[in-house]
């Protein structure tokens, strides 16, 4: 992890007399910290220079940086900044001035002759360093492609023969010179100003635009930049990585805990069906309780029901279209303790008697107090349908034949019904001699008489 020159020093004088508690080469670098201190913004930190970026890139800036001190390259002792190097070259440095002014006469005419060569209109623009193809323009192309490699090496010899006229035996200048450093070498070596200037080289392959061995310097310096960059992609990596497997782990926590989840979601469910289920139960016993409690409010303990009937031509309607044939009245006692009877009636007739009678039964219910009671049934019942403007009553008898299912001790809810099917005649209910039925209402007594 890089420090400052502050903190280093720093952690020196606290290490005096100190054991390391760990080497330096087994500390591991935190990607994190060192993506967040390479993104810090910092200053250039050369005297002069305002620039300010990320420390990421700070140290390419300063290769490049104008204001930096940099030796003068003819060792006349001198630092010089960069943007004034070329004019110290020209002009300052003594050692660059004897040395151009030896060889700059025989530099110039040599570079003067090839200037003046022009191409051939089927020659390689290489021919004047030593490629000796002859072809068509289309030809000069694909030769110019595919024989690169060719090219370059007579171009580093052409280059090295430059420098040895521009740098004799026994000077003190650096003598390695490879394809990597040809423009660096080119652009600070003396030279005289129109052969700098492009006077002298501007016909030769050196200084053409299309050429590839002008970017070796530039591709190095591309190659340094994609290494830094891809050092902070891995330390990138690095961080997402670590990141993954956290989500990762938080993932597979979320899965459980959906899981349990959903089991509860399915008790909750089931708990929610079976409090339905209840619910239903619960109204159903409660619809009986209010039936009860109405027939209760309905019934009649004394042995004598009044039944008004409502809505009679609606409900005849009914029972002519075979919708509703008959419909039962609210039970009724002989007394407080006795037999539990009810009545049923046909608006439209029942059997043979459909459509030109009323119909009228009794029907013994099973009660709470069968148990005490004398069986079988032995009352005389009295049915009458009452004229409502006091008129004519119409009333029948029914006699109980102890040897009748209809007068035992009921088994079901029910015994079977007796009674009259042909009540009275449809004609007569409905006339209007009579007020058996008035404002869509009648009404049927039933008297139970003492047994004898």
């Amino acid at each position: 992890m890089p420090l400052c020159l502050h903190c280093e020093e720093e952690d020196s004088v606290a290490a005096v007399g100190e054991e390391a508690l760990l080497p330096v080469e087994k500390v591991l670098s935190d990607a994190a910290t060192d993506k967040q201190i390479s993104e810090l913004v910092v200053p250039c930190g050369i005297l002069g220079c305002n620039w300010m970026g990320a420390m990421k890139i700070r140290e390419d800036h300063r290769r490049t940086c104008e204001q930096a001190l940099n030796p003068c390259h003819f060792g006349c002792g001198q630092l010089v900044m960069r943007k004034m190097l070329a004019d110290h070259l020209r002009n300052g440095c003594t050692k660059a001035n004897l040395r151009s002014s030896c060889h700059q006469t025989d530099a110039c005419s040599d570079h003067q002759n090839l200037a003046v060569v022009s191409f051939k209109e089927d020659g390689c623009r290489f021919s004047r360093i030593g490629c000796s193809f002859q072809g068509e323009a289309k030809d000069r192309e694909i030769h110019e492609t595919d024989a690169l490699g060719v090219h370059m090496r007579l171009l580093l010899q052409h280059v090295k023969k430059l420098k040895a006229c521009l740098h004799p035996a026994g000077d003190d200048v650096k003598e390695s010179f490879t394809e990597g450093d040809v423009s660096t070498r080119i652009a600070f070596n003396p030279m005289p100003r129109g052969f700098v200037e492009g006077e002298f080289l501007s016909g030769l392959p050196l200084y053409e635009e299309g050429m590839p061995w002008r970017n070796l310097s530039r591709r190095t310096e591309g190659v340094s930049l994609l290494e830094t960059k891809l050092h902070v992609f891995e330390n990138i990596v690095s961080v997402l990585s670590k990141e993954m497997a956290a989500s990762r782990q938080r993932f597979v926590a979320f899965r459980g805990q959906r899981g349990l989840d959903q089991d509860m979601i399915r008790g909750l469910e089931l708990k929610i069906a079976d409090l339905q289920r209840c619910l239903v139960q619960k109204d159903a016993a409660l619809g009986k309780l209010e039936q009860r409690l109405h027939a209760s409010g309905e019934a009649s303990y004394n042995g004598v029901f009044l039944w008004k009937v409502t809505d009679v031509h609606r409900k005849s309607y009914e029972a002519v279209c075979g919708k509703i044939n008959s419909f039962h009245s609210p039970p009724f006692y002989t007394s407080r303790y006795g037999y539990k009877l009810c009545m049923r009636i046909y608006l439209n007739g029942e059997g043979s008697s459909k459509g030109s009678y009323l119909s009228v039964f009794l029907v013994l219910l099973k009660g709470d107090y069968d148990a005490l009671l004398p069986w079988p049934f032995a009352h005389k019942m009295t049915l009458t349908l009452l004229d409502q403007n006091d008129g004519e009553h119409f009333t029948n008898t029914i006699h109980p034949d102890p040897a009748s299912a209809s007068f035992q001790r009921p088994v079901g809810e029910m015994n079977e019904a007796s009674g009259f099917s042909r009540f009275i005649p449809l004609t007569k209910l409905q006339s209007p001699k009579y007020a058996y039925i008035k404002e869509g209402t009648l009404f049927l007594r039933c008297v139970a008489h003492a047994s004898s």
